[in-house]
C-alpha cells in the first residue's frame, strides 16, 4: 500500500488566486478502500479515484498541510499516508 502525491511538490508555492490540484496516485493494499483528503488535519473530501486529481478549495495565504490518507471501509485510516506542506501566496 502507499500514497504518491505527484503534485504540488512538498515545500512549494502556490498562488492564492489559482485553481490548484493536486495530483495523486494510491495503491490501497489488502485492507485500504478509498483515500480521505485532509487540509491543516480537517477531512475535506472524500476521494474514490485511486488516482487522478482534486482541485483544492480556496485557502488562506500562509502553510498549510495537505495530506492523504487510505481508509478502510468505515473510513477509518489505515496507516498509509502521504503528507505535503504548501505556502499559499
Amino acid at each position: 500500500a502507499s500514497v504518491t502525491i505527484h503534485s504540488p511538490s512538498d515545500g512549494a508555492k502556490l498562488d492564492m488566486m489559482e485553481q490548484n490540484r493536486v495530483e495523486y496516485e494510491v495503491v490501497p493494499g489488502p485492507h485500504g478502500h478509498h483515500v480521505h483528503f485532509y487540509v491543516d488535519g480537517e477531512e475535506t473530501a472524500i476521494l474514490r479515484q485511486l488516482a487522478g486529481s482534486h482541485t483544492l478549495a480556496s485557502l488562506a495565504e500562509g502553510q498549510h498541510e495537505l495530506c492523504i490518507k487510505v481508509v478502510n471501509r468505515n473510513h477509518t485510516p489505515i496507516g498509509v499516508e502521504k503528507c505535503i506542506n504548501v505556502t499559499m501566496q
